[in-house]
């Protein structure tokens, strides 16, 4: 949601300027019967610049210098010179003859061939010695960076500008700008510069980066839309076999299994900065995959990249992304050392793929400069900062980046700058702003206050029937040290009340030490996850879901108090303990809570009273935080996630009712397995020592919802299975649609494929059941418990299917043996 409307925003503003370089050329290369000849190669005659067509036959080709011919080659098709009138030459069609004689080529006409294709010879020798070039050489590096990140609205029209949207902010279309790449106008929305100093340690396997400033015009300060263009734009290495953008993996031209998925051609040599290079052609064998077209320079002696571009097939199973475009340079060192020195990407966010569409750019510069070898740092060096912010890094002067920068602005983007600053006063673009401000985090603020969320504001269930809710919080700022929130809720059923309250201050900031305390009185749906947690103000989807099937009393009375303290000592690991008491009480008379008070079942008591001491520890590796409060965001990169839960139950601690130990682990590891998609894996295990009632054991968690709800099981009812002691283990599989993107009739349709199978073994004790004086019959997995799922994924762009079979226990009551889940998401 949140990227959506990010782009949403994007799609809204802008500007640039005019700039004409001396050669320009566009078109579409086809053949003798006027269809498209995709992946055609076209470049300027005696130079080493050159594009590819894409599978429209679709090109754009532009150089600074002046050229009076281009030259378009194609495999199956006779080279062809096409003399240019003019410095800018658009919509050119250009007809290729198809080789009569399959004689005169070594490939047929698409395909190139595996054998005897000199160009898999050189490929050969990249892989031999892709770790022996670059960085890889050296037992530590250090260098200076600088990159430039500039979102930009392209495919700007004169209908366009005229809208009433942009009534009196016309003044951000005084300039307007081509792109080098595409040929297509664009305005600038977003720039954003930063210096930083990289070091590595190729023994330690260690990388840190220092910033040292940053700059931002447009939303000036707004750290979610930086993070969030930074997890766009991750660091790739185009020597790996697959390259991740967008959580997708792509197949890299340069991969060991590039020869499976590319055709490849060797197109020609010639000196490049004083080295004898070859130029190799590549191009995707079929659609819909994600791989990507273009060429690369390689030298004939280390057979290391002078460099590379490559874009993204239009056709790949991808949303939102019209085009990638990547570029990088590498720079001779010595005989024996390439080194980046250059990477532009620029990625082309569209609703849809048509050619005219309006869309944003996307575009990352980086620089190298200044590299250092062989100076060791200690490993304590590599710690991340917990929770790094130095504001003096957001504030330097402009004498300061004239100094530093590695490469002046242009004029046009120094006119940018004043632009969006000027835009920010402007009343009527605050109001669009503030819009999708709420859209994208669900409240309204008001001063120093937020109301919402506006996505919980009405639910239902059987005890309250239709359910209102309103909320507040606090909120100064991302970086604010302490807040307070609350909601008040009604149920016209029961005419009451419900309410929870909680404040949170981080009291110290370096440890990120937060005390945090509050208080819940409303009704829950207790068992709707294994791994508990004492978040009062979480919501309950279980108990207050509009569209559920199947009737459920199986509600619960809940007053919660906590006070927690945790501290954050290494980035990513956090540590808690804190103090809880709580009373659950059935909501409905058709429910029963009850329980003796001992194993001699000689008191019987309705209302659970408990106090509870807790420690927590966890981990999240590789985890991107966004902002630096007491309450963060997180990036949507994937990360390993553990958590453990160790809980202490006290009889007599405020009237409390039980003694008992209780031990939970929540596992999970994302794996992304290259062209075969992402896998999801989830364990869950926990075990309780001493006797406790139905409201304190562990439920496994039903679904009764038509939504799909994370760590639920599709075919199970609320307290089908209970438990004291139990193991879960949970896959899923997103295929991203590799077998439909075989499949003619459904390569359009973009759906991605999914499976996945969840599992539970658990047990009750003995002394559990003898106590349980509920009327509820305990019934444990003992054998384990099974269900698996097919679904389809990126239906419309937003809706995921799936269809779910319960594998085994089908002759219980009621049983569901099939399901049908949705989910809505945002897919890239």
């Amino acid at each position: 949601m949140k990227k959506n409307i990010l782009l949403l925003l994007f799609v809204l503003f802008a500007t640039s300027n005019a700039f004409f370089a001396q050669t320009k050329v566009s078109g579409v290369v086809v053949d003798k019967s006027n269809k498209p000849v995709p992946f055609a190669n076209i470049a300027f005659k005696n130079s080493n610049e050159g594009v590819v067509s894409n599978e429209d036959g679709i090109f754009y080709l532009e150089s600074p210098k002046t050229y009076q011919t281009i030259v378009i080659t194609s495999v199956g098709f006779s080279d062809r010179e096409i003399e240019l009138e003019k410095a800018v030459n658009y919509n050119l069609k250009i007809q290729l003859r198809e080789i009569e004689s399959l004689k005169e080529v070594v490939v047929f006409r698409g395909k190139t061939s595996k054998k005897n294709n000199p160009a898999l010879d050189i490929l050969k020798k990249i892989w031999e010695r892709r770790r022996k070039n670059g960085l890889h050489l050296f037992a530590q590096y250090q260098m200076e960076k600088y990159e430039k990140i500039e979102f930009d609205l392209n495919t700007i029209d004169t209908a366009y500008m005229k809208k009433k949207l942009f009534k009196g902010m016309e003044f951000i279309f005084n300039q307007v700008d081509t792109s080098k790449i595409t040929g297509k106008t664009y305005l600038p929305i977003f720039i954003n510069e930063a210096l930083s100093d990289v070091y590595g340690d190729n023994k330690l396997k260690k990388v840190k980066e220092k910033t040292k400033a940053n700059k931002t015009s447009g939303f000036n300060g707004n750290q979610q839309i930086l993070s969030f263009v930074n997890d766009l734009y991750s660091d790739f290495d185009v020597y790996d076999n697959h390259i991740t953008f967008f959580d997708k993996s792509f197949t890299s031209p340069l991969s060991t299994t590039g020869v499976d998925v590319y055709n490849y051609v060797l197109r020609d040599s010639s000196y490049v900065d004083n080295k004898w290079c070859y130029n190799i052609v590549f191009y995707p064998r079929r659609k819909n995959e994600l791989t990507f077209k273009g060429d690369f320079w390689v030298s004939d002696t280390t057979f290391a990249l002078k460099n590379i571009n490559m874009a993204a097939t239009k056709s790949a199973n991808i949303n939102w992304v019209k085009d990638i475009y990547i570029e990088q340079e590498f720079e001779v060192m010595n005989d024996s050392v390439f080194l980046l020195t250059k990477d532009y990407m620029m990625t082309d966010f569209a609703l849809n793929k048509k050619e005219k569409s309006k869309g944003v750019y996307g575009k990352r510069t980086t620089f190298y400069q200044n590299h250092k070898f062989n100076i060791p740092k200690p490993e304590k060096f590599y710690k991340d900062e917990v929770n790094y912010l130095d504001k003096e890094i957001y504030n330097k002067p402009e004498e300061y980046w004239e100094e530093n920068r590695f490469e002046n602005l242009t004029k046009d983007e120094k006119g940018v700058y004043k632009m969006l600053d000027t835009l920010q006063t402007v009343k009527k673009f605050k109001q669009i702003y503030s819009l999708v401000e709420i859209l994208d985090s669900g409240y309204i603020n008001y001063g120093n206050f937020d109301f919402g969320s506006l996505y919980s504001v009405v639910g239902k269930n059987v005890v309250e029937g239709l359910r209102l809710r309103a909320g507040v919080r606090t909120y100064f700022g991302p970086n604010d040290p302490w807040r307070l929130q609350s909601y008040l809720a009604y149920g016209f059923n029961d005419n009451k009340f419900k309410y929870g309250l909680t404040g949170k201050w981080m009291v110290e900031k370096k440890k990120r030490i937060i005390i945090s305390a509050g208080n819940r009185r409303d009704i829950e749906q207790v068992g709707a996850s294994l791994t508990t947690t004492n978040d009062v103000l979480g919501r309950n989807y279980a108990s207050s879901g509009l569209l559920t099937f199947g009737s459920n009393e199986k509600l619960t009375n809940v007053n919660l108090s906590n006070i927690q303290v945790e501290i954050e000592p290494v980035k990513n690991l956090t540590f808690g303990t804190g103090i809880s008491y709580r009373t659950l009480l059935s909501a409905t008379p058709a429910f029963s809570l009850d329980y003796y008070t001992d194993l001699s079942q000689t008191t019987v008591k309705s209302e659970v009273k408990q106090s509870e001491v807790n420690l927590q520890v966890e981990y999240t590796p590789n985890r991107k935080t966004i902002a630096y409060g007491v309450e963060r965001d997180y990036a949507d990169s994937p990360f390993t996630s553990l958590f453990v839960t160790y809980s202490q139950g006290f009889k007599g601690l405020f009237s409390s009712d039980f003694n008992y130990k209780k031990l939970q682990l929540y596992y999970k590891q994302p794996i992304i397995i290259g062209p075969l998609g992402r896998s999801n894996i989830t364990v869950e295990m926990g075990k309780t020592f001493g006797y406790i009632p139905l409201g304190l054991m562990s439920i496994v968690p039903g679904n009764q919802s038509i939504f799909d709800i994370t760590n639920t099981f599709s075919n199970l009812k609320y307290y089908e299975f209970v438990t004291d002691q139990y193991v879960t283990l949970k896959w899923d599989h997103d295929f991203q649609g590799r077998f439909f993107a075989r499949i003619p009739f459904m390569r359009k349709l973009n759906w991605r494929e999914n499976i996945g199978v969840k599992s539970v073994y658990g047990t009750v004790s003995d002394e559990n059941r003898a106590i349980n004086a509920s009327g509820l019959v305990y019934n444990a997995p003992e054998k384990v418990y099974w269900e698996y799922s097919a679904g389809i994924g990126n239906i419309f762009k937003f809706f995921r299917v799936d269809f779910s079979w319960r594998g085994n226990y089908l002759e219980m009551p009621d049983a569901s043996k099939f399901a049908v889940k949705v989910s809505l998401g945002f897919y890239f």
